[in-house]
Parts: structure tokens; sequence; C-alpha cells
């Protein structure tokens, strides 16, 4: 692991260059996973208004670029992923303090916007066509747990210390925790038990409940294993593991009978692909496959 340390950062990508507080890099050359690292170590990751927006500009580029096929998400640093909103960034917000003067419709209209605004930032990496592994470490409350349901994958570092703190400031969580964390895990009893108390629970905890699918003993271990699983992901067909996410997480918001009709609409053209005949041929030929860009 020590030696891992030592070696210098991987150069950023120059299409992702222009991102202030995000690290974008290729985990292998040639191998379509990037690597998107929040980039704010000495202040534990927190996000200030510029960085959700950022991240939105950040995953609809990511969405659309044919030389990226998995991506793995994770916090620079060896404290957080990130510690939620930067609380004092928050509190000079004009925008959460309302026009000087206004009524109170006014005042909610301007909230509103702004509260749909940031949802939408973080929704944009659960909308990003390629499939997204999150390696959660060290603090990890708040937006963390916003940020990290909208992944397709949980992993985390057993030192990882979650919480869902909304209520500790005030508010119920806005962002989409309590959207999405009901269908990620395995008790509702254990959902409002945590978002209701905003007590921190482990990483142990997480796995119990299938927040996370995997508990690493170290950062270092739970990254690894993220991109182990974004390159075989990578490996595969584009058409067959982006249409495979688009349909899981339509069918987790939909009814079975309208699922199976959207998924037959959906393979009624993803089958006219040439990824299934080259799948298909690899198996008989015992060799790897190659599919096309997508």
């Amino acid at each position: 692991m020590a030696q891992q340390q030592q070696q210098p950062p991987a150069a950023q990508l120059e299409a992702y260059k222009s991102f202030q507080y995000f690290l974008v890099t290729a985990v292998v050359p040639g191998s379509f996973v990037v690597h998107v690292e929040i980039n704010r170590p000495a202040k534990l990751n927190a996000f200030l208004e510029a960085m959700w927006l950022e991240l939105r500009a950040l995953f609809r580029q990511l969405s659309t670029d044919p030389d990226v096929r998995a991506i793995v998400l994770s916090g620079a640093g060896d404290r957080a992923f990130t510690a939620g909103l930067d609380v004092q960034a928050a509190s000079q917000d004009g925008a959460l303090q309302g026009a000087e003067g206004a009524d109170g419709a006014r005042k909610a209209t301007a909230l509103r916007r702004h509260i749909y605004e940031f949802q939408e930032c973080l929704t944009a990496v659960e909308k990003c066509e390629k499939p997204v592994i999150c390696v959660l470490h060290g603090i990890s409350i708040g937006l963390a747990i916003d940020l990290s349901l909208c992944a397709d994958v949980r992993i985390c570092a057993r030192d990882t210390r979650f919480a869902v703190k909304e209520v500790d400031i005030g508010l119920a969580a806005d962002i989409g925790t309590l959207a999405r964390l009901p269908k990620a895990v395995s008790s509702f009893s254990w959902v409002k038990e945590v978002c209701m108390t905003a007590r921190d629970f482990t990483a142990a905890e997480a796995l119990a409940v299938g927040f996370v699918s995997q508990v690493q003993d170290t950062k270092a271990a739970a990254l690894e294993s993220a991109f182990r699983m974004a390159t075989l992901i990578a490996s595969k067909s584009p058409v067959a593991v982006q249409g495979t996410k688009e349909l899981l997480n339509y069918g987790r918001d939909h009814s079975v009978d309208d699922s199976l009709r959207y998924t037959g609409v959906w393979n009624s053209a993803a089958l006219q692909a040439t990824d299934m005949k080259a799948a298909l041929l690899s198996g008989i030929q015992k060799k790897k496959p190659r599919f096309e860009k997508l």
C-alpha cells in the first residue's frame, strides 16, 4: 500500500481539465474506466454551490463521452468522502435567506427553485448513462448519503462514518435521501431511525441493511475493488450495460407491467446492435469480444 501512495497522481484527462472541484483521471489508459475525485480535501470535500453545479456539468459530459463506459466516484484525501454541505458557505447563501422585503410566497418560490436545482445537480449522477461505483471512506455524512444514493454501486472502507445529519441542522433532508434511501435498503424502520435521530452508523451496519454491497479494510482496498469491478463492467457490451442500468432504474420506480412493456420497447432497438453477435461469437471462438464505442 505504501508503494501505491508514493506514486505520482495520474494526469487529469484533457477533456475534463476545466473542472475546478473534481479530478477526472483514466484508471488504465484505454480501459474506458475513469476515476472522479471530489477535490476539496482541505475542507473535507464539503460542497459549495459551485461544486454541485460543476457536478451536474461533469456527469452530463461523462454520460455522453464514448470513451467512458464505467465511472468510479470517490473523495480526495484520507479524512472524508464528503462532510456534506459547507454550512458556513450555505449560511451566506442569498437564495436561502430570500429577497429582503419579499412576501412569503415569493421567498418560497425562490427557495423552491434553489432546492430543485440542487436536487437536479445530484440526480445528474443517477441519470448518467454509464454505471457509477461510489467509494466512501472516513466522514461520509449528510450530502454524502444523497450523492452516494445516486450511484449504482456503493463500496466503503471499514473506517467510514455515515450519518443522515439534516435534522441536526434543523431541516428534513431535501436533496434525495428521503426519496432514495427507503428503496436502497432492506428495512424502512431502520431508514426512519437513522433519518430522524441523525445518529452515526458504521460500515458494518451499512452492509447489514444493504446500503453498501462491500466493506474493505482501507480506502485503497475499496478503490482497488471498485476499479476491478468497473474494468469488468467496461469490458462488456456498452449497449447491454447501459440498457441494463436504464431498465433497472425504470423498474425500481414503476410497476412490473409497465417495466416489461418499457423493456420490450427498449430492446426492440437495442437488439439491432452488433454487440450480441460479437458476444456470442466470442464464446464460440474463445476470444475476448471487442465492442464499438457508443
